[in-house]
């Protein structure tokens, strides 16, 4: 199976954790309040979802940052598009929002566009330092 193939979990759950840091966002600032003053950002940064927000970023960071290091960033990047997808769903099921079929019908392009550039053809324009590491890691099933 093509690297590429591969880590399509590993973006997938980098872009979902990605996507729930939003959502802990949202939280926090409800919870906390969002004020320009030294005092109401450190209860802003302290509180327990923003804390959450952080370490989904930092996590996501690491595993965007693999990721790459693997298959060129122009066939990664794509699939952080699906953070609209992710998002909108955790915003309906977490935080009880209303999604308007409009943005159901729009997010559905994005999802069939990722589709589309993830199992149509593999990464292009692969660097021979990338084609070395994709064949490293195929051989070593």
């Amino acid at each position: 199976m093509p690297i590429h193939i591969k880590l399509i979990p590993l973006i997938l759950v980098g872009v979902t954790l990605n996507a729930f840091a939003q959502i802990a966002m949202k939280k926090a600032v409800g919870a906390a309040g969002m004020e320009w003053n030294f005092w109401s950002l450190l209860k802003l940064f302290t509180h327990p979802w923003m804390l959450i927000c952080m370490g989904c970023y930092a996590v996501s960071i690491v595993l965007w940052t693999g990721t790459i290091k693997w298959v060129p960033a122009s066939y990664a990047f794509p699939f952080t598009a699906l953070g609209f997808v992710f998002v909108a769903l955790m915003s309906k099921i977490i935080l009880s929002e209303t999604i308007p079929l409009m943005r159901w019908l729009s997010i559905s392009v994005i999802v069939l566009g990722v589709c589309l550039q993830a199992f149509m053809g593999g990464p292009e324009n692969k660097t021979p330092d990338t084609v070395t590491k994709i064949n490293e890691v195929d051989n070593s099933d």
